[in-house]
């Protein structure tokens, strides 16, 4: 007995004094995801990721938005929604004290336009997501011209992309044939 007491006192304190002294944590402790929504471009990877169903994404077609919503209660801190945000708007914090008197202050919100199609008019994407691409396309070194036509091309949904590619594939399958018959 007496040596195990010699054994404890030996290991001195090996807790800490929170919430009377600061908790100090590794740089890879998790806690909450910040989220900076100025920096986010709409594109889901993050509530598709989620394990825990904490990051939910609603689209309201006749609004013509889409809504991001995170949900403290939920999160796990896994950090699968930071590893796949292409622009960091989801990062890890510090911030571990998440005790609130309100339940809606666990929620976050964002809400995003989307881009309505040139040709149908419906929304299809989140207008911020486009100018990304666009931005990107013109980093990788696109010239003035080519820019114009990825504006018009990103700016026609898939189903209508899809259709006028059949359409001209058809056409072409007419000419060829009309050319044959004579």
């Amino acid at each position: 007995m007496l040596k195990l007491l010699k054994i404890v006192k030996d290991a001195g304190e090996v807790t800490i004094k929170y919430p009377f002294a600061p908790a100090n944590f590794t740089p890879a402790f998790r806690g909450k995801p910040e989220y900076n929504p100025a920096q986010c471009i709409a594109c889901s990877a993050c509530a598709v990721a989620c394990p825990a169903n904490a990051l939910t994404v609603e689209t309201d077609l006749e609004k013509g938005t889409l809504t991001w919503q995170f949900f403290v209660g939920r999160c796990i801190y896994c950090g699968r929604c930071e590893e796949v945000c292409p622009t960091r708007a989801i990062v890890l914090s510090q911030n571990f004290e998440l005790a609130v008197f309100n339940k809606e202050d666990l929620y976050e919100r964002a809400t995003f336009k989307l881009c309505h199609c040139l040709e149908c008019g419906r929304p299809f994407a989140p207008q911020k997501q486009i100018d990304y691409a666009l931005a990107l396309t013109a980093q990788a070194g696109a010239g003035a011209d080519e820019m114009e036509t990825l504006k018009i091309q990103f700016a026609i949904c898939p189903e209508c992309k899809r259709r006028n590619h059949l359409n001209d594939h058809l056409s072409t399958l007419c000419d060829l044939q009309t050319s044959g018959e004579k």
